[in-house]
């Protein structure tokens, strides 16, 4: 074996399982990349009993992938992170997360050493970070243009789509979509019998357990019960007894005391977590009062700070009825729904909501039209919190050249480091440029003479005619903490893998 031959196996070997897990990285990555920028398309998933997704999602389709390789599996945690703290831009995450990687993993098998690289990396992202912050710009408010522009393009150029979420941001308002816990991307359900709307309260998928009755529109008080409307419950050994038997019959004689109060209340409809009793059920359908029950928490929630109802729980209905009207809401409009299957609610008296309703003619499409929706809805939200910055990979390729200056004032091997992150950072514009039909070399330099020439961080490839154009005059924008989250995960999780020396199987644990 010549001397040449032997460096470059014993090369291998040392770095056997940085190139293994960055293999298994890229495999990822091919998955998803394919579907970014305007001209991407879809993947087609499917499942062992023949289910399909047709979608250009990106959470979605590593979600739903097959993947058993650790290092992807991190990769993954990239996009649910993306997905979780801000609803869109997983696609661009996973991206810049596999670029990163892969030009750490260039500069590791050149002979630098992985903790200078890593350091190098976390450095260029920081200030990375911090040109982004400095570029954004901020929305003036819920009329301003450019949030249709975000939401146009986040809801992958669907206009219907777009008008219903900016639709659904003027009924609720700039400061309610600013609120600290409050998603937006979930108020959007979609539906294979109805074409979208934005409906201007509370759609509850539930039936009515009373809906043999023919529910005309009408208003009236709410009564949200976070407990099952029954009579307390004693255990079956008591009731063998004298004294448990005569307790039951007690219980049952409150319980129904308990329901005469409802009619005094005059309550329209009463909203329970849990199961409701047969006696109740009759006793609410002769007086025409709506009675859901098994409601999720999540929807028990809305109802009662649409409504301003306070959750009780069953025992609070001895109380004197001056008093559970003190938990009552109140809505001024509650019908039933046949054709969806679910009630609707609208002037509620508590926190102003809407319903974003996505239509489509299979549930194929439907789905993926309400994962386009969420997307546009999350984008939207998070541009009214954070501002926006020119899209299509353009500000990237700046924040790239920024930090190519930078790199030279670095001493010592970090700036390594530094090469990598500016490289990942012209990844975005590269791969859209690709999936358009474009050399990315020469679109890319084409960019960086441009940005240069006209001193703006906001000229981009036109994916239609191929040439540069201003992306702000465009209306080509993205959400500022969309990119910004997307790089501060991929940093994270390509640091992690590149700090793999040694991957080990854990003994499995012994069984009792």
């Amino acid at each position: 074996m010549s001397q040449s031959k032997q460096g470059v196996h014993e090369n291998e070997e040392k770095y056997a399982t940085l190139l293994n897990n960055a293999g298994a990285v890229r495999a990822i990555c091919s998955a998803v990349e394919g579907t970014l920028g305007p001209k991407g398309l879809d993947t087609m998933l499917v499942g062992g009993h023949g289910e399909v997704i047709i979608t250009n999602d990106g959470v979605t389709i590593l979600e739903k992938m097959d993947v058993t390789h650790p290092a992807a599996r991190l990769l993954i945690q990239v996009a649910r992170a993306q997905q979780r703290q801000v609803g869109d831009g997983t696609t661009t995450a996973t991206v810049l997360a596999g670029a990163l990687i892969a030009e750490g993993v260039t500069q590791v098998t050149r002979g630098v050493p992985v903790a200078k690289v890593v350091r190098g990396i976390q450095d260029g992202v920081m200030r990375a970070l911090a040109s982004m912050r400095d570029r954004a710009r901020e929305i003036t408010g819920h009329d301003d243009p450019v949030l249709h522009r975000i939401a146009y393009i986040a809801g992958r150029e669907q206009s219907d789509i777009a008008r219903l979420i900016i639709d659904a941001v003027r009924q609720l308002g700039a400061d309610k979509l600013k609120e600290e816990g409050f998603r937006f991307a979930d108020l959007v359900t979609s539906h294979g019998k109805t074409g979208s709307e934005v409906w201007p309260g509370l759609l509850i998928p539930k039936v009515p357990m009373n809906s043999q009755l023919d529910f005309e529109p009408f208003s009236g008080p709410v009564l949200v019960v976070q407990d099952a409307l029954e009579p307390e419950t004693i255990d079956e050994e008591a009731l063998m007894t004298d004294a448990g038997f005569q307790r039951y019959l007690q219980l049952k004689e409150q319980f129904r005391a308990s329901l005469e109060k409802l009619t005094d209340l005059r309550i329209g409809l009463i909203v329970a977590d849990r199961g409701v009793d047969p006696e109740a059920e009759q006793f609410c359908t002769d007086h025409g009062i709506m009675v859901l029950q098994r409601v999720t928490r999540d929807d028990l929630k809305r109802i009662a700070e649409y409504t301003g109802a306070k959750p009780i729980r069953r025992g609070a209905l001895k109380k004197p009825v001056a008093e559970i009207a003190i938990y009552l809401g109140h809505a001024g409009h509650i019908a039933y729904d046949e054709r969806l299957e679910c009630v609707r609610i609208k002037q509620g008296r508590g926190k102003p909501t809407a319903s974003i309703v996505v239509g489509a003619s299979t549930s194929e499409v439907v789905g993926e039209r309400s994962r386009i929706a969420r997307d546009a809805a999350s984008a939207v939200q998070a541009a009214l919190k954070g501002g926006y910055l020119p899209g299509g990979g353009a500000v990237e390729i700046a924040v790239a050249h920024e930090l190519d200056r930078y790199r030279e004032t670095v001493q010592g091997m970090e700036g390594f480091g530094v090469t990598a992150v500016a490289q990942a950072l012209r990844k975005p514009l590269a791969q859209i440029v690709v999936n358009a039909g474009y050399n990315p070399l020469e679109k890319v330099e084409e960019v960086k003479a441009a940005q240069i020439a006209a001193k703006s961080d906001s000229i981009g490839i036109d994916c239609d005619t191929g040439y540069t154009v201003d992306f702000m005059e465009s209306g080509i924008v993205d959400p500022a903490p969309v990119k910004l989250h997307a790089l501060e995960a991929a940093s994270e999780v390509a640091t992690a893998v590149l700090r793999i020396h040694t991957v080990i199987k854990m003994k499995q644990p012994a069984e009792e």
